[in-house]
């Protein structure tokens, strides 16, 4: 066994060899471009796909935020783009009004345009909430006025001052309505 002072003379330190007697001891190399170095090349270019995945996570959201911000921006456009000939005949009717006596023409131009939005609100998804002849329902009514009316069942919708619409099944604006009430007799 060669002592302490042997090692220093053969050019290796004595904490050189207790270091490589440790990594031996732990199933390690001390070689250059051992195990050590292969692990330390595997968590660098982990670290750097990491950094590049958390990258493209923040560009995807910033992306999407964007995205998101525009729809609903312009959400109303095909809306708007199918009320735009609506108003164009409205300004017609009322240009025709100014040059003409004729009110039956007139009127009839207004039904046209009354029909011509309904349709437009329907294919949209919008539909006018059911007030003839039905109970009153505080969810897709709203009662302006209590009236006794013969003949008519207390709680029964029997006049409609502001139709109300439903978008799908979400209530745009409740009805306004006049219902009955049990008569004073």
């Amino acid at each position: 066994m060669t002592s302490h002072d042997d090692h220093d003379a053969e050019g290796i330190d004595a904490g050189e060899i207790e270091f490589a007697g440790q990594e031996e001891a732990a199933g390690q190399e001390v070689e250059p471009g051992g195990q050590p170095d292969r692990l330390a090349r595997k968590l660098e270019k982990a670290e750097e796909r990491l950094l590049r995945v958390q990258a493209e996570l923040d560009n995807f959201r910033k992306r999407s935020r964007r995205e998101l911000e525009e729809a609903l921006r312009y959400r109303e456009i095909d809306l708007l783009r199918d009320l735009l000939p609506v108003h164009d005949n409205m300004l017609r009717a009322i240009e025709a009004a100014e040059n003409s006596t004729d009110t039956e023409s007139l009127l009839n131009g207004f039904r046209m345009t009354a029909q011509q939005i309904e349709k437009l609100l329907e294919s949209h998804g919008c539909k006018p909430i059911e007030t003839e002849g039905a109970a009153f329902d505080p969810a897709v009514h709203d009662a302006v006025l209590q009236q006794a009316v013969p003949g008519v069942p207390a709680g029964q919708v029997v006049g409609v001052t502001n139709r109300g619409y439903c978008l799908h099944d979400r209530v745009v604006r409740p009805a306004q309505v006049i219902v009955a009430k049990e008569s004073d007799s």
